[in-house]
């Protein structure tokens, strides 16, 4: 059977599924060229349900352009957490809602064929293993930035940094709050310059914050994406709860200072490379890159 034999099958199978399981949309996860052009060739591909799940810059062929598409961060992830940040850009992008029920097709990350089908309920709580609600996100008008710093903090948990790992705090929000619960550790290296210089969307400032991640401390970022310090120790008393337990001190101060701050925080394991996103001291989702590429 050939790619494009086995990719007609299961979207096939997918809207059967989305169907009878009264699914709202499918998430069809396309990885490269060859995938899209691949798909393009496939008559159910036009159905409304289905929506293209693509990396940033990845583009599509021109009888499929104007399909609904997401776009994800660019590098490798688990196949979990390809779909949870999906299902986080969705949501944001009001393609699905936190309640709807979604089918995945998806296939190993950087290869052109299919072989999975998932069928997720957002409605339900996943497990403690796999968490995912990111329904308290949504009513913030931050979440745009939230996003912006989760994908710094994929490329810094699959990557590290000059061979080496790293693990660093990301805070956003509430700057007054946030500044008062911290303290800076070293010398600041974002004082004194304009914020057009200091927004998370230039991607100068992108690769400062990957290099100054290697500092102690953590980096504090303004709700519209203005990176206000780094290396700032975080004053909250490091709270342990049933969730939090086995996670470091870095983890458990990030939770505590969203307890006491209208503040979002995203954290880098130094040991596993995974983040964990966290609001009122809860871990709202966890996404794990593959760090195959990662020199440990």
């Amino acid at each position: 059977m050939d790619t494009l034999q086995q990719a007609n099958i299961l979207i096939q199978n997918a809207l059967h599924l989305c169907l009878d399981m009264a699914g709202d949309k499918i998430f069809l996860f396309l990885n490269s060229d060859q995938a899209c052009s691949t798909i393009a060739e496939i008559e159910d591909i036009h159905d409304d349900k289905i929506v293209l799940v693509i990396p940033r810059g990845q583009t599509l062929p021109d009888c499929i352009a104007e399909k609904a598409t997401i776009h994800t961060w660019s590098g490798n992830q688990s196949r979990f957490s390809r779909i949870k940040y999906a299902f986080l850009q969705g949501v944001f992008a009001e393609i699905i809602q936190p309640w709807s029920r979604v089918v995945c097709v998806l296939g190993p990350f950087g290869k052109s064929h299919l072989d999975t089908i998932t069928v997720h309920d957002l409605a339900l709580s996943w497990s403690e293993e796999f968490p995912f609600d990111p329904r308290s996100l949504l009513t913030k008008d931050i979440f745009e930035t939230v996003i912006a710093v989760v994908d710094i903090a994929l490329d810094i948990g699959a990557m590290g940094r000059e061979g080496k790992t790293v693990g660093t705090t990301f805070i956003i929000g509430d700057i007054s709050q946030v500044m008062k619960s911290s303290h800076q550790a070293i010398f600041n290296p974002f004082r004194g310059y304009p914020e057009l210089a200091r927004k998370i969307s230039s991607q100068e400032v992108v690769e400062s914050i990957k290099e100054l991640a290697q500092l102690d401390g953590a980096f504090v970022v303004s709700g519209n994406g203005i990176v206000v310090a780094a290396g700032r120790h975080l004053d909250a008393v490091s709270t342990v709860t049933n969730q939090l337990k086995g996670l470091g001190s870095r983890h458990r101060a990030a939770a505590s200072i969203t307890l006491h701050c209208e503040a979002i925080a995203v954290v880098v394991s130094e040991s596993t490379g995974r983040v964990t996103i966290f609001d009122k001291g809860n871990v709202v989702a966890i996404l794990e890159p593959v760090i195959s590429r990662r020199i440990v």
